[in-house]
């Protein structure tokens, strides 16, 4: 499956993938807002299984100041006027199965573009009962759009691990952290990344060693911003 060479390696060996950009805000009346910069990894391992495959992966990623790109632990909410404590990414496990359907690709020259669209719409593990503070909608709502970039020939070399660039668009309700309660609107994330061998010292420092390495193996449920949130905060 060539996607599995572009999004990790097939001969099971640990891939990097690492991603900066931006988050955007607005409201049913106003916006959209300059809210965050954003960096994280992610590292995943491909493991072939009867019909397909398992990407077994964890990730980490930072809120920033969108003008200082420094990293945020406190934010002082525009919209509410609340200062609150940012909750950074720390996903574990973030895990997928592969190989059931195939991945849509468009030729453009010499690059190949495999897109994948995620959308998104099951009950959330925030109730709006339990978390009138930081729930939307008792329905987790969003889209995760993902388009990764190779060069035909290093698809086309059978290497197991292809090089490739990516970029990534998310439509999301509210962070849980930002206490917005039920107002309209919701967050735009804009990012790119690439596979690499390092990631900036700022982020491995703070994501520690943990989330430089892919699962061993399988595990579940996944881990969400929304389910950290629960765990972290009781209603």
């Amino acid at each position: 499956m060539d996607f599995i060479r572009v999004r990790a390696s097939s001969d099971g060996a640990e891939t990097i993938s690492y991603w900066t950009g931006d988050v955007y805000g607005w409201q049913d009346d106003g916006g959209p807002h300059h809210l965050f910069g954003f960096e994280g990894l992610n590292v995943a391992r491909a493991v072939e299984t009867d019909g397909g495959w398992q990407l077994l992966t964890r990730e980490a990623a930072l809120y920033l100041d969108p003008g200082s790109r420094q990293v945020l632990d406190s934010w002082d909410n525009p919209f509410t006027e609340r200062t609150v404590e940012v909750q950074h990414v720390f996903n574990d496990p973030v895990n997928q199965r592969l190989g059931a359907y195939p991945v849509p690709t468009t030729r453009l020259g010499d690059q190949v573009v495999h897109n994948v669209d995620i959308r998104l719409a099951y009950p959330s593990p925030l109730k709006v009962a339990d978390y009138p503070e930081n729930s939307a909608n008792d329905t987790y709502r969003a889209l995760e759009l993902f388009q990764f970039f190779t060069s035909a020939e290093d698809l086309d070399s059978g290497v197991p691990d292809v090089p490739c660039v990516f970029s990534w668009c998310r439509v999301s309700p509210w962070l849980p952290w930002m206490a917005m309660g039920q107002r309209g609107g919701g967050l735009v994330y804009h990012c790119r990344g690439a596979k690499v061998a390092e990631v900036p010292e700022r982020l491995r420092e703070r994501v520690g060693e943990r989330f430089l390495h892919a699962p061993s193996e399988w595990s579940a449920p996944n881990v969400t911003s929304w389910t950290a949130f629960a765990d972290k905060v009781r209603p």
